[in-house]
Formats: structure tokens, C-alpha cells, sequence
């Protein structure tokens, strides 16, 4: 979504002329005099996170192994500028920006995963720290993010109710998912609550949901605090639908509940999203691929989002 975000100059302004594409992959064709670690004829996929370590420097953040929260951190493809991103037929990067691609993951499958998997794993496993019987809840499950957050989600083995609309439940479910609503129904979260309820007689854990994983903001927000059991978590990473959500506080205070922001997240976590891909543990969702040529249709499809599920790739003609 931060292509969509780039063109709209909202939530922050992108410097112009811009290139979008934070998520790509491809193949070494030049290297600098410095670089080290690759070289001409790789496989590499971007790791899109720019901070201090990115041009040799440091910071508080960084020298903890927190690069997500450098003071100086900007998103390869959004916030970088003028004209460097992922969107061009030949694209560079610094060498820290760079992980290599497994010989078990096409191209296309990194490209699909070098942002959104990286995503997914910050926001469950390094932020909201998921463990083995914990009850998930997966909101847009059918959206890149969501699509492996239900997989990372079961490959902790926790129990996973994804969202989606109507036409995409059967495909959460195909991925993993335990339970799957379609939050766009009035009354998704009390169907939340009722699943919930059934997990915990077969368990013995108190019902309502351990974790929430959300991107969508605005429009589900409360719903999602009413689902969350006693000192649940709530961690998010965007607000597709709006970035202003009213909130009733009683939610939070009273059952103790956690509000953690998640951006991208650390080198280490792409690397081990990679690792998860190549033994066949996770798989990359690619809903359709389209030419450079067909930048428009591809992201008119992505901002009616109807019948998207997944990601969308984009290529030059001769790949």
C-alpha cells in the first residue's frame, strides 16, 4: 500500500519526480568497490528498511539491532527520492539493503514477500512475540500482509481466525487459517467473540483473542479492542481505511490491553522469512503479474481490492 500512499502524497509527502516499488527482487548486474558481500550474477531481493547501517553509519536504535526505529530511517520506494525505487528495469541499492534469495524461491516469490513478509514477521513475532496456543486474529487476511501473517501465525502454532470479505474466506482458509468472518458484515466481532468462546472450551484458556494483527485502522479498530481477551495485544501497521479512529479507552484500560505500532522490522527477520520460504514452510500469495506498461490497471485493481487476494507483481517486458 505504500505505492498508493507515494502517489497520493498521504501520510507523508514523497519527494519528487518519484519512483515507487519497495518490494523487489533480481539479479546483481554491477557492484561497487566497496561491496563485499555480492557479487555480478546473485539472486537478491530489497530489504527496504533504509537506517543509519544502510551508509556505514550508527545510531542509539541501530546499535540495539533496532534499525525499524533508527531517527533516520526512510522506506526504499516511498520515502526515498527523487527517482529511486523499486518500479525501473534497473534499480541500486546500498549493499546493506540487499539479502540474497534462497535457491528454493523464485524471483517472483521474494519480490512478493521482500516487504510485506518482513512486515508480517515484525509485527507477530518480533513485536506482539506470538507463542504456541495463542488465539490470532488476522485482519484483511486476503491482503499481502494478511496472507502471511495466517502462515507465520500457524507456524507458531496458534489458533488462526482470519478477515476477509465474502469471495476470499475459503482462500484464508486454504492458507491456514482455523476460522475465518467476513468483517464486512455490521457484526463481525461479535462472530469473533463466539469463535473465541469455542477455542477456549476446547483448550481451557479464557476466551477472546490473544492477538490482533492490523493494517486496516480506522474503520475496525474498536470492533477489534471488544475481541481482545484481558491483556491482549493489539499491534498494527497501517490504516488503509484512516488514520483517525475514535477510541473508547475503557477497552484498554480496564482489561490491560496492549497497543504496539510496528513498521518494517530488522534484516535478521527478512533473512528468517526467507529461511521459512526455502524449507517450504510459507509460501508467497501472488494474485496476478502485469507489465510495466499496465502500472494503471494494476493499481486500479489494487485500490478496489475486491477481487485481490494477495500480492500483484509488476515486471519490464523481458523478464
Amino acid at each position: 500500500y505504500n505505492d498508493i500512499w507515494g502517489m497520493r502524497g498521504n501520510p507523508v509527502p514523497v519527494p519528487l519526480p518519484h519512483i515507487s516499488g519497495s518490494d523487489a527482487a533480481g539479479e546483481v548486474i554491477a557492484i561497487g568497490d566497496q561491496v563485499t558481500h555480492f557479487k555480478i550474477g546473485d539472486r537478491v531481493a530489497a530489504y527496504p528498511n533504509m537506517s543509519c547501517r544502510s551508509f556505514g553509519g550508527t545510531c542509539e536504535a541501530c546499535s540495539d539491532d533496532r534499525e525499524y526505529d533508527c531517527e533516520n530511517r526512510i522506506v526504499w520506494g516511498f520515502l526515498t527520492g527523487p527517482l529511486w525505487g523499486g518500479f525501473c528495469e534497473v534499480a541500486h541499492l546500498p549493499e546493506y539493503n540487499l539479502v540474497k534469495i534462497p535457491d528454493n524461491v523464485s524471483f517472483d516469490a521474494a519480490a512478493s514477500a521482500s516487504m510485506t513478509l518482513l512486515t508480517s514477521c515484525h509485527m507477530l513475532v518480533g513485536r506482539a512475540k506470538i507463542h504456541s496456543g495463542q488465539t490470532v486474529l488476522i485482519m484483511g487476511g486476503g491482503s499481502g500482509l494478511g496472507s502471511f501473517g495466517i502462515q507465520i501465525a500457524k507456524l507458531f502454532n496458534c489458533k488462526v481466525i482470519a478477515t476477509a470479505s465474502q469471495s476470499k474466506l475459503e482462500k484464508c482458509k486454504k492458507l491456514g487459517a482455523d476460522y475465518v468472518v467476513d468483517h464486512r458484515k455490521p457484526n463481525w466481532h461479535k462472530q469473533v467473540r463466539m469463535i473465541s468462546k469455542e477455542i477456549s472450551k476446547e483448550t481451557g484458556r479464557a476466551p477472546g483473542v490473544d492477538v490482533s494483527f492490523d493494517h486496516i485502522g480506522q474503520t475496525h479498530w474498536n470492533n477489534q479492542l471488544t475481541v481482545l481477551k484481558n491483556g491482549g495485544t493489539l499491534v498494527t501497521c497501517g490504516a488503509t481505511t484512516g488514520f483517525l479512529p475514535q477510541i473508547d479507552l475503557r477497552h484498554i484500560f480496564y482489561k490491560g490491553i496492549n497497543i504496539l505500532g510496528s513498521t518494517t522490522g530488522t534484516k535478521a527477520e527478512l533473512e528468517q522469512g526467507f529461511d521459512w520460504m526455502n524449507q517450504g514452510k510459507i509460501k508467497a500469495t501472488i494474485d496476478s503479474i502485469w507489465t510495466f506498461e499496465q502500472a494503471h490497471e494494476a493499481h486500479t485493481k489494487m485500490l478496489k481490492g475486491n477481487e485481490l487476494f494477495g500480492k500483484i507483481l509488476m515486471k519490464p517486458d523481458s523478464v
